[in-house]
């Protein structure tokens, strides 16, 4: 086909044969072959001009079309390999979005702004099935969950108590021990959704003497804390949520020690492509 281009183009054997860096009688010989495979007269020869027939015309233009997507395509798997273009899709709780997700994006974008990013927010579990199945490239989730996924840490925070702002421990300043909440109504994730998060406040709270009563539960972070505001009950939830300005309600710190709820960038086992190793290593270079 490119043969048979480079003739069309210039309509003269040896001129074309030059500019493909060949002798004329092989090009010359796959021209002839590709008019026995089609089983129709391409060009018409004499001494003096060599014309395209309306057969030729037409495969001209298709040949034509056909080698310069495939030029095309050629260039942008190289781009993809080299990481300079290409789609990653990333997967994220709402945790993420008052944290590290922002710093990580502009991160990225500034070190590749010719990758585009196709973001979808969802829950944990929903994350860690997409990503098995090769429908999300990464995901910022909430550890633990199902099936074999390499991560990496890139936030690790403490939790503070989410209070009504006429709440008693509100009105006082300072942190705020666990047993003063002691018989409140409590706002939670539900814990199939967010195992890790549920399991650390329900551990908070057994250490303090107390069991939670919930009264409520909300998928979201942002549901929770609205809740909060509303005066259904406190919450206790991670200390990057603060970020989330909300009238109605007050964070405080929480004097009882406990565990940090970790967030995990997480990935299907496996190679990763160039602009996915840099986002990575993006990720790897996030303040902790």
């Amino acid at each position: 086909m490119r043969y048979f281009v480079a003739v069309a183009e210039r309509l003269h054997f040896g001129r074309a044969a030059e500019a493909l860096h060949i002798s004329q009688p092989p090009l010359s010989r796959a021209i002839r072959g590709l008019e026995d495979q089609l089983g129709a007269r391409l060009l018409t020869r004499s001494r003096r001009k060599v014309e395209l027939t309306p057969e030729g015309a037409r495969l001209y233009e298709e040949a034509k079309r056909v080698l310069d997507q495939l030029e095309r395509a050629a260039r942008e798997v190289g781009a993809m390999a080299a990481g300079e273009s290409g789609r990653l899709r990333l997967g994220f709780v709402s945790l993420a979005d008052y944290g590290v997700l922002p710093g990580l994006l502009k991160a990225f974008k500034a070190a590749r702004p010719g990758i585009s990013l196709a973001l979808r927010e969802m829950l944990s579990p929903e994350q860690a099935a997409a990503l098995g199945a090769g429908e999300l490239d990464f995901g910022l989730l909430l550890p633990p969950v199902a099936g074999e996924l390499e991560h990496l840490v890139v936030q690790s925070e403490k939790f503070v108590a989410a209070l009504p702002a006429r709440h008693a421990a509100a009105r006082r300043r300072g942190r705020v021990a666990m047993r003063d909440l002691a018989g409140e109504a409590f706002v939670m994730v539900p814990r199939e959704i967010a195992p890790g998060l549920s399991d650390i406040v329900a551990g908070l709270a057994a250490r303090a003497g107390f069991t939670l009563q919930v009264a409520q539960e909300a998928i979201q972070m942002q549901t929770v804390v609205s809740l909060v505001s509303s005066g259904l009950g406190v919450a206790i939830v991670p200390a990057s949520i603060a970020n989330l300005g909300r009238r109605g309600v007050v964070y405080r710190e929480i004097a009882d020690a406990h565990p940090r709820l970790d967030l995990w960038l997480a990935w299907r086992r496996g190679g990763l492509g160039a602009a996915a190793r840099d986002f990575v290593a993006q990720a790897r270079r996030l303040p902790r």
